[in-house]
């Protein structure tokens, strides 16, 4: 009887038609997905400026830029964060409910940002290790929202229409990139008009004090303002019937929920509360989930680690890219704003002709040609333009080809994001048991952003080393960046061939995927 009265419940908002409550839920979950992207992106954009700030000594030939191992903490500090956020989050999502722990993130994301902005000490070092501490917070908030968001949106969603939900939600995302582009632009363009800095062949230290300290503080304490309109609206979301239903086992308070937010043929009153002694046949750690999702975790985890190695690689230090096939100017032509300017105008360029694009590519696409072929086919074109820029990699150094570079570099953007940067974040949200969904989509997500810290780390050293044989024969350093962009063409290839481990969910519900009919 009460598996009857669930699967009322269930059918109810499989067969519901989509309503505006829909886009609602999709503007809430996405607003966190805004900010995440913005607070995780906008530190590319001022990297340099700090370097120039705290590591220009007085007199020096040229401008000062971070030291390795400091660009690599403050890069990647925040990832660690948002790894710990992940499992911690998606653990709490299905032991005390989705609702109850999905404003916390915001609050944490609010804290984090301004605290960043104010970072303080007496010395560089100090500066920068309080950013990394505050940065950590901020993460740890950030990673709260992928398993929430993602399991929310799917289990409100119809199963017609269920993988573009979930994927505009995550494409906020490519909004949030290009957010964090535009607003650099204009602050850093404010300041350098009210204040123009003679070159640094003149004076190198003129640009710095105070207005280049005020530009990256105010482009980090930014993101605190979606998060903080977004509260009250997070916290008015009812629980999911999903949960409420199948984890909670009260069926008549999850038709409740529904009919307050949407319009479904279910009367509260017509399903009684009984609790199913068999809805919980079976934990995370038991031989049963091995043999049921063991393959499709191992496909989540993978192809979602393989994939974050090579997306934040490109994403953070895209500059670096840019820079080493001269595409930006050299850094002693410019003041610390301008150098921050043009850095921001050129990834907003590519954010706004291929990941935003790309993103909304698969919003129309997923419910049609399903996440499988979209993933395989995002990995593959991956690899194919990896190679094709590293393979002949100094033809495209020389000046008349950087074009063709840029165009082919923004192409692996743009099938990363109609391919598994989406896909990765749509499919645990549907293939898993309701009472495991948030716990499992974290720990897909923390697997993802253990390549986003191997990227953040490794590409940043590997991308220095420099070959002085072709040095000396003309050719400009980068022999580094180009073995880079060929281990991350193998990277992808691999993330190919552990597609195969995921199941396609299109036009499936969620208890179909999961195997909870079964029980």
């Amino acid at each position: 009887m009460a598996r009857d009265q669930q699967a009322a419940v269930l059918n109810a908002l499989d067969v519901a038609k989509t309503q505006w409550y829909h886009f609602t839920a999709i503007i809430i979950a996405g607003m966190g997905f805004f900010t995440d992207a913005y607070d995780l992106f906008s530190i590319s954009f001022v990297t340099k400026l700090l370097g120039r700030i705290y590591y220009t000594t007085q007199g020096a030939e040229k401008p000062g830029t971070l030291p390795p191992n400091m660009s690599a903490a403050v890069n990647g500090v925040a990832l660690c964060g948002t790894l710990a956020g992940q499992l911690c989050f998606g653990w709490l999502g299905d032991k005390l409910g989705r609702k109850r722990v999905y404003g916390i993130t915001l609050i944490l994301m609010v804290l984090g940002c301004i605290a960043s902005g104010l970072s303080f000490g007496s010395k560089p070092e100090g500066v920068m290790a309080t950013l990394c501490f505050f940065r950590f917070w901020l993460g740890f908030g950030i990673g709260g929202d992928y398993p929430l968001s993602a399991t929310i949106m799917s289990e409100y969603a119809n199963k017609k229409t269920r993988g573009a939900f979930i994927a505009a939600v995550f494409a906020m995302q490519g909004f949030g990139i290009l957010s964090a582009g535009i607003v650099s632009i204009i602050v850093s363009s404010a300041f350098d008009h009210a204040y123009k800095a003679p070159p640094y062949s003149v004076d190198p230290n003129a640009s710095l004090v105070p207005q280049a300290d005020y530009v990256w503080r105010i482009v980090l304490m930014f993101g605190a303002v979606p998060a903080a309109l977004t509260y009250f609206w997070r916290m008015k979301m009812p629980e999911t019937a999903r949960y409420t239903a199948l984890v909670a086992n009260n069926a008549k308070q999850a038709a409740s929920d529904m009919s307050k937010v949407l319009q479904v043929n279910l009367e509260s009153e017509d399903v009684q509360i009984m609790e199913d002694p068999d809805s919980k046949a079976f934990g995370l750690f038991t031989k049963e989930f091995a043999r049921r999702h063991g393959l499709h975790l191992l496909g989540t985890t993978t192809t979602w680690f393989l994939f974050d190695i090579a997306y934040y690689s490109q994403n953070l230090f895209q500059k670096d890219v840019f820079s080493a096939i001269g595409w930006l100017p050299a850094a002693e032509t410019m003041n610390a704003l301008e150098e921050l300017y043009k850095i921001a105008r050129a990834q907003t360029l590519i954010a706004l002709c291929s990941l935003v694009p790309g993103y909304w590519f698969t919003v129309a696409f997923i419910d049609r040609i399903g996440r499988f072929p979209i993933q395989l086919m995002g990995f593959f074109f991956m690899t194919v333009f990896m190679f094709a820029l590293a393979i002949p990699y100094h033809h495209w150094t020389l000046k008349p080809n950087r074009i063709g570079f840029v165009v082919l570099y923004s192409l692996t953007f743009f099938f990363s994001n109609f391919g598994p940067n989406a896909t990765t974040f749509v499919v645990p949200a549907e293939i898993f048991p309701a009472r495991l969904r948030s716990t499992c989509h974290g720990i897909s997500a923390a697997a993802g952003k253990a390549g986003a810290i191997v990227g953040a780390f490794g590409f940043l050293y590997a991308a220095q080393s420099t070959n002085p044989a072709e040095t000396d024969a003309g050719y400009p350093p980068g022999i580094g960046m180009k073995n880079s962009l060929i281990m991350l063409g193998v990277i992808n290839f691999f993330g190919m061939l552990f597609t195969l481990l995921v199941p396609e969910a299109n036009g499936k519900s969620l208890e179909e995927m999961s195997g909870e009919t079964e029980e």
